[in-house]
C-alpha cells in the first residue's frame, strides 16, 4: 500500500494529521539534516499505524517535503 505524506521538520508537536484529500501531514521535531526528519517521520507513522517501522519505506522524495511511502507486508 502506498500513500502520500508531507513532512514538516522542526515542528513544535509530533503529530500525524489527515486531510480530506487523503494526504497525511506529518509534523516532526527533528531538523531536515542527514535524514533525521525522515527517520522520525517513519517512526511516528509506524506508531500511528501500529506497525513495525521496518515495514515502512520512502519510495519517492527522500530529499523533499512531499513523499510517497510504502507499507510492505
Amino acid at each position: 500500500m502506498r500513500f502520500e505524506i508531507k513532512v514538516f521538520p522542526r515542528s513544535r508537536r509530533r503529530i500525524v494529521e489527515k486531510r480530506e484529500d487523503g494526504l497525511l501531514l506529518v509534523r516532526v521535531s527533528a531538523p531536515a539534516e542527514s535524514g533525521r526528519a525522515n527517520e522520525e517521520a517513519i517512526k511516528l507513522l509506524a506508531e500511528h499505524f501500529d506497525i513495525n517501522k521496518s515495514r515502512l519505506r520512502i519510495v519517492v522524495g527522500s530529499k523533499t517535503r512531499n513523499k510517497i511511502l510504502e507499507i510492505s507486508n
